[in-house]
């Protein structure tokens, strides 16, 4: 099977002006891509999910930045860009009682999943008929 698992990482920060500048200006000058992101924040801190091409570097970057950057994997899938294309999808993992912690947009109509059980879901989609996106389309 292909490797639908996709790297991100999720960068805490504090929420004060330049943060994510300072973020996005060094996995630029690492020559590191940014394929996908979301920001939430608190009232003192933020957090910057990214997808990137290369997350070993990215990694390292932030790393000696000082930002503490946690690593998991997500899922992409193509949503069909009509009604109730994302409701199919979130039907598939509410039948299979999979809890979708977060999601995001990456581009498009492309979208990033985190999950409880990323085997199960995966397993579950691709039975589905649903399109993932393979660590390779991404990174």
């Amino acid at each position: 099977m292909p490797d639908y698992k996709v790297r991100q990482l999720a960068v805490f920060m504090e929420n004060k002006p330049g943060r994510l500048n300072e973020i996005t200006r060094a996995l630029a000058n690492a020559h590191v891509n940014i394929r996908g992101f979301s920001v939430a924040d608190m009232a003192d801190y933020g957090i910057f999910r990214v997808i990137v091409h290369d997350p070993d570097t990215a990694k390292s970057v932030l790393d000696e930045l000082g930002f503490a950057a946690k690593e998991s994997d997500v899922i992409c899938a193509n949503v069909p860009d009509e009604p109730g294309g994302l409701a199919r999808i979130l039907d598939v993992f509410s039948q299979a009682g999979i809890s979708v912690e977060y999601m995001y947009i990456i581009a498009e109509t492309k979208i990033a999943f985190s999950v409880e059980d990323i085997d199960r879901a995966i397993e579950v989609l691709v039975g589905a008929g649903v399109e993932l996106l393979t660590k390779g389309a991404i990174q």
